[in-house]
C-alpha cells in the first residue's frame, strides 16, 4: 500500500484554503442575516433560503452533509430555509478520471488497476465526501468502490469552525433553540465519516445486527482492497426510491414496513442508530426488499436513551406527565419548566402519534408534503417565546432519523399499521439485555469506541 499523502492530513495551508471557498461562499449570506437584525433591513427570508441552497451545494465536503442534516431535522430552521434545503441532494459533479488514478494509486498502490478485473472511469454517484465507481474483482464479483475527496480532513475542520459562526449569527437571530450540542454532535459524526475502516466496520455489524431481517440487505466490504479512504463493497442492484412512487399501494407499504425494520430492529435490539435516512442511502429490488448502501453515520446510544425513548411513548399512552419528565431528562434536557415540557410534548405528541393508536394509518395525517414542517414551526414559535432550549447533542441524529423516516413514508403515501410495527419491535424490552446485545455485537464487527 502507497504511503500517505501529506495532502490528506489536516493542515493549517488545507484549512487556509477552505476558508476562502466557504467564506466566498456563504460570508455575505451571514452578513445579510445579521444585518437584518442589527440595521433594521429587511431580509427576504425565501431568498436568503434560496441562496444559502446554492451556495452550499456548490461546495463538495461537510457543509452541504451539514446542510441535509438540518433540512431533516425542521425544528432546528425556520420552514423556508428547511423547505429550500431539503432539496439538496448528494449529487455533485464527479471528479474526473486523472482524480480517479490519482487518488486509487495512492491508497492502493501505483498498479492498482491489477488488483481488479475492471474498474468504470465514470462514477457511479458522487456524494458530499467522496464518490463511488463501479468494479470488478478478479473473482468476478460486481464491486462499488467509495473514493474519499482529496484533503477532506483539513475541509472538514475548517468548515465545522465556520460552521460555529453560522450558528452563533443565527442564535442571534433566533433563540429558540442552543445549537452548542447539536454542534459537537455533527463534529463528532463528520469527523468519524472520514474514516472508511470505521465504515467497513459499521458495515458488518449492521450485517450482523439485520442478519434475520430477509427483506434488507447490507453489503460486504474488502479488507484487501479498502483503506482509510477506500472502502470497496459489494455492488447491490436495486432502483432509487422515486422510481416507486406510483407503485402499487401494497408494495409501497412493504417498502415502507422494510425501511421502519431496517432503521429500527438495530436501535431498539442494539442501541444503534442509522443517522442518515437520505433518499441515496438506500435502494429498492423488484420484490420490494431493500439494500442499505452507506454506513458512515451510525450513532450508537447508551441503553438508557433507549429506554428513555420508550418511556416517552409509554408517558403518551398512560397520560403520564412525571414519566415524560423522566425522558427528558434522561436524554439530557435540564432546566425544564412546565412551559418547555408542555412544549416538548407537542413535538412528541406529533412523533409518536402514528404508534399509539392500533389501526393502518399514513405517517403523516393532512395533505403536507413536508413531514412535520407545521408542527416544527408551532413548536418553534413557542420555544423562541419561552426563550429557547438547549437540545442534547444524542438528539439530534435520532430526531433526523424520525423525521428523514417520515419524509420518506409521507413521500410513498404508505398506510400501515405502525402501532403493530413498533410494538413487535420492542416486545419484552429491558433495558440490562440491550446493554449485553450490544456490547457484544460492538466487539464483534470490532466497532472502535465513539465520541
Amino acid at each position: 500500500m502507497a504511503a500517505e499523502d501529506p495532502s490528506e492530513r489536516n493542515t493549517l495551508g488545507g484549512r487556509v484554503k477552505r476558508y476562502a471557498r466557504v467564506g466566498g461562499a456563504v460570508g455575505g449570506l451571514a452578513a445579510r442575516l445579521a444585518g437584518s437584525k442589527y440595521l433594521g433591513t429587511k431580509l427576504d427570508t425565501d431568498a436568503h433560503a434560496r441562496d444559502l441552497r446554492d451556495a452550499l451545494g456548490g461546495l463538495k465536503g461537510p457543509l452541504m452533509k451539514v446542510a441535509q442534516i438540518m433540512s431533516t431535522v425542521p425544528d432546528m430552521l425556520p420552514p423556508e430555509y428547511v423547505e429550500e434545503l431539503a432539496h439538496l441532494q448528494s449529487n455533485a459533479p464527479a471528479m474526473g478520471w486523472l482524480f480517479v488514478k490519482r487518488r486509487m494509486a495512492a491508497e492502493l498502490g501505483t498498479e492498482w488497476q491489477k488488483k481488479f478485473a475492471s474498474f468504470e472511469h465514470d462514477a457511479a454517484a458522487a456524494a458530499s465526501l467522496g464518490q463511488v465507481h463501479r468494479a470488478e474483482s478478479k473473482k468476478g464479483e460486481p464491486l462499488a468502490c467509495k473514493l474519499q475527496y482529496p484533503d477532506m480532513s483539513s475541509a472538514v475542520e475548517a468548515d465545522l469552525r465556520q460552521l460555529k459562526v453560522i450558528f452563533a449569527v443565527y442564535r442571534r437571530y433566533d433563540k429558540a433553540l442552543d445549537p452548542k450540542e447539536i454542534h459537537r454532535e455533527v463534529s463528532a459524526r463528520l469527523r468519524e465519516e472520514l474514516d472508511y475502516k470505521r465504515e467497513a466496520a459499521h458495515m458488518t455489524l449492521y450485517a450482523n445486527m439485520l442478519s434475520d431481517e430477509n427483506e434488507v440487505h447490507v453489503p460486504t466490504s474488502f479488507p484487501a482492497l479498502s483503506t482509510d479512504r477506500l472502502l470497496t463493497m459489494s455492488w447491490l442492484d436495486g432502483e432509487n426510491l422515486l422510481t416507486i412512487k406510483e407503485a402499487a399501494q401494497k408494495k409501497r407499504d412493504q417498502v415502507a414496513q422494510n425501511l421502519f425494520r431496517a432503521w429500527y430492529v438495530p436501535f431498539y435490539h442494539y442501541g444503534v442508530i442509522h443517522g442518515d435516512p437520505h433518499l441515496g442511502n438506500y435502494s429498492v429490488c423488484p420484490d420490494g426488499s431493500i439494500n442499505l448502501l452507506d454506513f458512515g453515520c451510525i450513532r450508537v446510544f447508551g441503553p438508557e436513551f433507549v429506554q428513555g425513548v420508550l418511556d416517552l411513548y409509554n408517558s403518551l399512552l398512560t397520560d403520564d406527565a412525571d414519566l415524560a419528565v423522566h425522558a427528558y431528562e434522561t436524554w439530557g434536557f435540564k432546566g425544564l419548566t412546565q412551559e418547555i415540557i408542555d412544549v416538548l410534548n407537542m413535538w412528541a405528541a406529533f412523533i409518536y402519534s402514528p404508534l399509539l393508536i392500533d389501526k393502518k394509518r399514513k405517517i403523516q395525517e393532512g395533505d403536507g408534503t413536508m413531514y412535520g414542517a407545521k408542527v416544527a414551526a408551532e413548536v418553534h414559535k413557542e420555544l423562541h417565546k419561552l426563550g429557547g432550549v438547549k437540545p442534547p447533542r444524542e438528539f439530534v441524529l435520532m430526531d433526523r432519523a424520525a423525521i428523514g423516516l417520515g419524509s420518506v413514508f409521507t413521500h410513498l403515501a404508505a398506510e400501515v399499521n405502525w402501532h403493530r410495527l413498533f410494538n413487535d419491535l420492542i416486545g419484552d424490552f429491558d433495558v440490562k439485555t440491550l446493554a449485553k446485545t450490544q456490547k457484544a455485537a460492538l466487539k464483534k464487527a470490532k466497532v472502535p469506541e465513539t465520541e
